[in-house]
């Protein structure tokens, strides 16, 4: 920490994705590395040399299973979070104070059956669809800011009340 209080630490650059189904449903995974009934879309670093578009597309293969989807929107901003103290100074060896995510809208094409989430290193243990609105419900308290600017970002491609589809 410097004098002010602020964390020097970089943020790890990432992608993350708000895929919805043909019913404007979104995909949540229950995370098989933290305690109680916490929930997150699709998420990940982005590797030397990747666009955040292919970071996306590889990130959804390896976290979903599957990349049968089209990219809808790109986010207009990277959103950022802090993680709590105990966890930034244990995850990525503590060189990152936290996320700065560029997020992608992505409509799955696929069918329901083709989701595996053992494809790759499995993050999370279950999944479901849910409406746009309670995804805010759902997610650990320090990522609900982010999940509300993107639900206002995104919500035109899902199934809240005020939604419009493209």
């Amino acid at each position: 920490m410097t004098t002010d209080g602020e964390d020097p630490r970089p943020y790890r650059p990432c992608v993350g994705i708000m895929l919805f189904n043909a019913d404007g449903q979104v995909f949540v995974g229950k995370r098989v590395d933290v305690d109680g009934d916490h929930w997150q879309m699709p998420q990940g670093g982005i590797d030397d040399g990747e666009t955040p578009q292919q970071a996306a597309l590889r990130e959804l293969q390896e976290e979903v299973g599957t990349d049968n989807a089209e990219i809808l929107a790109e986010s207009t901003a990277w959103h950022r979070y802090d993680l709590p103290p105990e966890l930034s100074h244990k995850v990525w060896k503590g060189r990152f104070r936290g996320q700065e995510q560029r997020w992608f809208a992505m409509r799955f094409t696929g069918q329901d059956a083709e989701i595996d989430l053992d494809a790759h290193v499995a993050e999370f243990s279950t999944w479901q669809w849910v409406p746009v609105d309670r995804l805010n419900d759902l997610i650990i308290p320090f990522k609900r800011a982010v999940y509300r600017e993107l639900v206002a970002e995104f919500a035109r491609f899902g199934n809240a009340p005020d939604a419009k589809t493209d």
